[in-house]
């Protein structure tokens, strides 16, 4: 933006979610990161939501406890939450905010009880098995006063995935979910969810096999037949579930172009919209 311009009065939001995964690869880090700071220097409002899977997954392993996932999501007993209140709210918050500062992002970090209240994940049944999601939680409110007080300074709010419900119980909540309930909160434009498989394939077996654009319906249907599977299937789950609200593009991709993925939707990665991306 040239700084003779007046600013934009409906400035584009934007949620973005990574992994443990970028957050572990440096370089991969500072490109996503470099991208942000390209588009909040062009007016953009973003939160970074991010995922702490495989530095959790270190840790409790060293600890002696066993790593169970159901459906792609991860099953929290009371020791398994107090890994994530370490890793998520501790060591991979402060690692994402000073990779931030460092590529000129004026990042805060904020622990999710901050701004997300959440209530118990219930049991439910999962390929004929029942499933005790344990410390487990649903987003039930978001105070986003914080967040637009936050962009208001020109600061980028950096969010590790956790809650608390009414009594002051912590809960563990999956990135994606988190990121999709604040996408649908802040009405946001783009809801960007990065993954290892650069989009949805068609076979994920085969890299070329990208999907570069779904319907809602497209997408609903990828998860029936199997085409959408494993970790993949609550990430565009929760996204199908908040387009309703009034996000703008649900994005999947790699670590690649974020302005790319912006301005031509299915350009890179996949792009899902209420009414199809055109």
């Amino acid at each position: 933006m040239n700084d003779d311009e007046p600013p934009n009065p409906n400035p584009p939001r934007a949620v973005l979610k990574f992994g443990g995964e970028v957050v572990a690869d440096a370089a991969a880090l500072a490109r996503v990161l470099d991208e942000v700071r390209a588009l909040v220097a062009d007016g953009w409002r973003f939160v970074i939501v991010h995922g702490g899977g495989p530095q959790s997954n270190t840790q409790a392993t060293a600890l002696g406890l066993d790593v169970r996932k159901v459906a792609g999501r991860r099953v929290t007993d009371r020791a398994t939450l107090e890994v994530a209140k370490q890793i998520l709210a501790g060591a991979v918050n402060v690692d994402v905010v000073a990779a931030a500062k460092a590529r000129g992002v004026r990042a805060v970090g904020i622990a999710g009880v901050s701004l997300l209240t959440a209530t118990r994940r219930p049991a439910e049944v999962v390929d004929g098995q029942s499933v005790d999601w344990g410390f487990v939680g649903e987003v039930s409110e978001i105070d986003t006063e914080l967040l637009e007080a936050l962009w208001a300074v020109g600061r980028v709010p950096v969010l590790a995935p956790l809650a608390a419900d009414s009594s002051g119980q912590a809960y563990n909540i999956n990135a994606d979910t988190v990121a999709s309930a604040l996408a649908a909160a802040v009405r946001a434009d783009h809801l960007f969810l990065m993954t290892a498989a650069g989009g949805v394939l068609k076979n994920i077996a085969e890299p070329d096999s990208r999907i570069p654009t779904l319907t809602p319906n497209e997408a609903r249907d990828a998860i029936a037949s199997g085409v959408i599977v494993g970790g993949m299937i609550p990430k565009v789950a929760d996204a199908l579930d908040q387009l309703e609200q009034g996000i703008g593009v649900v994005h999947i991709l790699g670590t690649t172009s974020l302005r790319a993925a912006a301005n031509e939707p299915g350009s890179v990665g996949t792009a899902i919209a209420s009414e199809g991306v055109r």
